[in-house]
This record gives C-alpha cells, sequence and structure tokens, in this order.
C-alpha cells in the first residue's frame, strides 16, 4: 500500500471499505475481518471476511486452528452482493 500513490491508496482503501459495507448489509455478520496480503508476488489484494461469533474459528483468524464445529450458514447469493456493492461504490465519489 506504502508504494502506491496516495491518491492510489486511497482509492483502493474506499473499494475495501465500500466491499465490507456491502458485505455487512448482505450478510449482517458480528464483524468483519479485513486482511491484505502479497508475500511471494508483488502484488495487492484484499480478504474482506465476514465473522460470527459461533463461527468454527472465532476468537481466531479463519487460517488459525477451528474452535467448534460452528455454525452454517447458507451464501448469499452473486446477485445481491453486486446489487449491495453497485450501491455502495455508486456512492464513493460523494461528499460527506
Amino acid at each position: 500500500m506504502s508504494m502506491l500513490a496516495r491518491s492510489e491508496a486511497r482509492h483502493v482503501m474506499d473499494v475495501v471499505l465500500a466491499t465490507e459495507r456491502a458485505i455487512r448489509r448482505v450478510v449482517q455478520p458480528d464483524k468483519i475481518n479485513l486482511a491484505s496480503f502479497g508475500n511471494l508476488v508483488p502484488h495487492l489484494h484484499w480478504h474482506v471476511i465476514p465473522r460470527w461469533r459461533d463461527d468454527s474459528h472465532f476468537p481466531e483468524s479463519i487460517w488459525g486452528k477451528a474452535q467448534r464445529a460452528g455454525a452454517v450458514r447458507a451464501a448469499p447469493s452473486n446477485a445481491a452482493l453486486l446489487h449491495a456493492l453497485e450501491a455502495e461504490l455508486s456512492t464513493m465519489n460523494e461528499m460527506p
């Protein structure tokens, strides 16, 4: 992130936060984990991970050891996620 121009880094974070808001709206998690990795190949990508207190790994990371069997939830439809994301992205250039 620090290698990006300030405007590029701000844009990336705006997209990450819009994605988080869209996921919150659709799946209503207890919390969201944000993670950024790029260890082997120079690149930038973000994980926006909805979490529930009763998921199998909570409060550990999803890459950690499972704590319990965990609740099973139906995956949201791609259409619902796309609609929510488009709505959030459409407001990115609005002034607060």
